[in-house]
């Protein structure tokens, strides 16, 4: 299982102007970086569940997530 840190907040990957261009809700964007500490995956999703599996699969460190609602 996949460590899951908190955080108050995260950048937006996806603006609410897109949700009408993607009315099944499938839309996920990914930022990946290299730098000296290794290489960070941020990820967006109209569905928190699929950037959640994706996560999981690549493993490798915690995940930061933040509590929408």
């Amino acid at each position: 299982m996949t460590e899951r840190e908190f955080v108050q907040d995260l950048p937006d990957l996806i603006d609410a102007k897109e949700y009408s261009d993607h009315p099944e809700g499938r839309l996920v964007r990914l930022r990946i970086t290299v730098d000296e500490n290794g290489v960070s995956v941020l990820a967006d999703a109209f569905r928190p569940l699929e950037v959640e599996r994706l996560m999981d699969e690549l493993g490798g460190g915690p995940v930061q997530q933040m509590l929408c609602g």
